[in-house]
């Protein structure tokens, strides 16, 4: 089938009444699919490395089918190989939307030219295998041929190392026959109760006649000026481009206004979950964090709250409870969690570290009449069991304990590996997250589920992409093509009253 006959045919399937199939290139565990979902998009398949994210995806999206658990590396997967292993049906028909992001560090440093070169000749990655993802998601698009597409990554893109990668990929992408655009969305200001910036490109084929556009806030927040900082960093290489008179497919992003909502902050995101002490009693060990153990709601979520927001997701519905809110064991820490107050980085945990153990050895010299000499290995040891080791100069936002009234700040994939970015802001739990807070924080519902143990779970979140953003771009995605399918349709009708 020509790439005409391709695109002409998918349309018609869409103007019949046809829900639009998704595939997701590096999948995850679904932030992106799921928003799209939530938005009446059908997701037809998914590609996806790591194989507890895979195993999270398929059991999200197609329980039961044990094909879409599997993990699948896209630089040795053609097309081809995957519609037929997932009975797509022929590729250049199988789906109507692509949606995901190659990790940028894959194709860092570029140049427009190079790009286009990589797009031409498939053997040009041995020569640069930083463009390998790049180029693994050009030929899906190649091959697949959707009528949309969405790219999401960091907002570095449009300014790394020098190189604006967001603006060469919408003019490979408009080589292609797509319209593109691309802009800079900050989750909070779409119910998410987190301030992650995220990069948005969306393109659409030319045929469609559509036009780029992207959501509408529906909260509001003043963010903090380190993200205005990141932004105008971001966005310095579009205003030499735009002096120069080149042209620009960024657009500004719809502006949030006061009277809006205010943003999802961390404690109406957390606090109908029940709180966990369990540590504080002694009774939490070393070891695996299995989700085992169903733990009841205690309260019933507030009408019109986030609680029951994530309880009550249409489809994913949950009342029962939760058995992935578990924590890590960190018990040097749990006193000095409590101690911290909200928005206390490193340098003020490490102060207040220090204090409580100079308290810890004037009660020896006062209760035992002396205490360990400075430089001891007794003094050393007693140091240790109160100061983390780390150095205050290197690791400023090591820690960091949330603010009750503010959305939580950007959740990264480091959560795999420890979690003291983000301190719960309850000092009578003193704990870091659980796991099921941060999904929360993410937006994910209550009753999407999550392969593996604690620290893949927290990696999985981590990466993600925050399913209500998701949704605001995917609805805003279905809008347009159902504007273009009416257009269309009013041509053809038009067309056949004139004859």
């Amino acid at each position: 089938m020509s790439v005409d006959q391709a695109i002409l045919s998918k349309i018609a399937r869409l103007q019949a009444g046809g829900k639009p199939r998704v595939l997701d290139l590096f999948a995850g565990c679904g932030g992106i699919s799921l928003g799209f979902q939530a938005a009446g998009f059908e997701i037809a398949a998914a590609v996806e490395f790591d194989p507890d994210a895979a195993a999270s995806h398929g059991a999200n999206f197609h329980p039961g089918d044990p094909r879409h658990a599997r993990p699948r590396d896209i630089t040795k997967l053609s097309p081809e190989a995957l519609a037929e292993e997932l009975d797509l049906g022929g590729v250049s028909s199988a789906v109507d939307v692509i949606v995901g992001g190659p990790p940028c560090q894959a194709f860092a440093r570029v140049g427009r030219s190079k790009l286009r070169e990589i797009d031409e000749h498939p053997e040009a990655f041995k020569h640069d295998p930083r463009a390998r993802l790049y180029l693994e998601y050009l030929h899906y698009v190649e091959a697949f041929q959707p009528l949309a597409l969405l790219m999401e990554n960091v907002p570095d893109m449009l300014n790394h190392g020098g190189q604006n990668i967001a603006e060469e990929t919408c003019e490979v992408l408009r080589d292609k026959g797509y319209v593109a655009g691309y802009t800079l969305l900050n989750a909070s200001f779409f119910g998410v109760p987190q301030m992650r910036e995220r990069m948005i490109l969306v393109a659409y084929r030319k045929e469609l006649g559509a036009q780029i556009s992207f959501p509408q806030p529906t909260h509001y927040m003043q963010l903090p000026p380190g993200y205005a900082g990141s932004r105008q960093v971001a966005l310095k290489l579009l205003a030499r481009r735009s002096v120069s008179g080149a042209p620009v497919s960024y657009m500004d992003p719809p502006e949030a206004s006061t009277e809006l909502p205010p943003a999802v902050t961390a404690k109406a995101a957390l606090e109908d979950l029940p709180p966990i002490t369990l540590h504080l009693e002694g009774k939490l060990t070393k070891g695996a964090r299995r989700f085992d153990t169903l733990i009841s709601y205690e309260t019933e979520a507030p009408p019109g709250s986030y609680g029951e927001l994530m309880r009550g997701w249409p489809g994913r519905e949950n009342s029962q409870g939760i058995s992935d809110h578990v924590i890590r064991y960190l018990p040097r820490d749990w006193k000095l969690f409590a101690r911290l107050n909200p928005g206390d980085q490193y340098p003020q945990a490490h102060a207040h570290a220090v204090r409580m153990f100079e308290e810890a050895l004037e009660n020896l010299r006062r209760t035992k009449g002396s205490a360990p000499e400075t430089g001891t290995t007794r003094w050393q040891e007693l140091r240790d069991s109160f100061v983390p080791p780390y150095d205050v100069g290197k690791f400023p936002n090591k820690w960091r304990k949330m603010e009750p009234d503010l959305p939580a700040r950007t959740l990264m994939a480091h959560l795999g590996k420890d979690s003291y970015s983000h301190i719960h802001y309850d000092s009578d739990q003193a704990r870091t997250i659980s796991v099921r807070e941060a999904a929360r924080l993410q937006s994910f519902p209550d009753g999407f589920v999550f392969s593996g143990t604690m620290n893949p779970a927290f990696k999985q979140i981590g990466n993600a992409v925050p399913p209500l953003l998701s949704k605001a771009v995917a609805t805003e995605m279905m809008a347009t093509l159902k504007s273009a399918l009416r257009k269309r349709d009013d041509v053809i009708r038009g067309t056949a009253e004139a004859v």
